[in-house]
């Protein structure tokens, strides 16, 4: 499958319909990929690692803006605790319900006990919570545990708001 990594001084007026710029989760490079070959995966243009691996992405300061931001896929973010029972709970439901919705949304797991600044501008009162972000704005979120179904069944309304 044919990726190139975008260059800096390309934007998304230069993207079009047959493209989605996806964030490698490795090195945060943005890859063009044609939306037609989305689903067979594709490695990136940078460090030519896959861009989906079928498992939610360690999400930090590092990397939340490229994820949450630049990509043309939503970001599904599970925001949770090591000390929260029901964030363990769903911790297993989480990583099975990505590799049924990759590659329609990139799912992303952010500690909020690491990240406080993240979770306080997302305003996170309860864990676990989910929040589905497209192009850097918040478009849906669900607080509580919840099985792998009810995971995918909830982020598939959402899964078309990337681009």
């Amino acid at each position: 499958m044919l990726v190139f990594a975008v260059k800096p001084w390309e934007n998304d007026a230069m993207t079009n319909s047959s493209s989605r710029i996806i964030i490698c989760p490795h090195c945060t490079a943005a890859n063009r990929v044609p939306t037609d070959r989305l689903g067979a995966g594709g490695k990136c243009g940078k460090c030519h690692k896959p861009l989906f691996a079928g498992s939610p992405i360690i999400l930090t300061s590092a990397n939340f803006e490229a994820h949450a931001a630049r990509s043309d896929i939503p970001l599904l973010v599970d925001f949770w605790a090591s000390w929260c029972g029901p964030c363990l709970q769903m911790a297993p439901a989480f990583e099975a319900a990505a590799s049924q919705l990759e590659p329609l949304m990139r799912l992303g797991k952010l500690d909020t006990e690491a990240q406080q600044a993240i979770a306080g501008r997302y305003a996170i009162r309860s864990i676990p919570t989910l929040i589905v972000i497209a192009k850097g704005k918040e478009i849906a979120r669900q607080s509580g545990a919840m099985p792998p179904s009810a995971i995918v069944s909830w982020a598939r309304q959402f899964a078309g708001m990337g681009a």
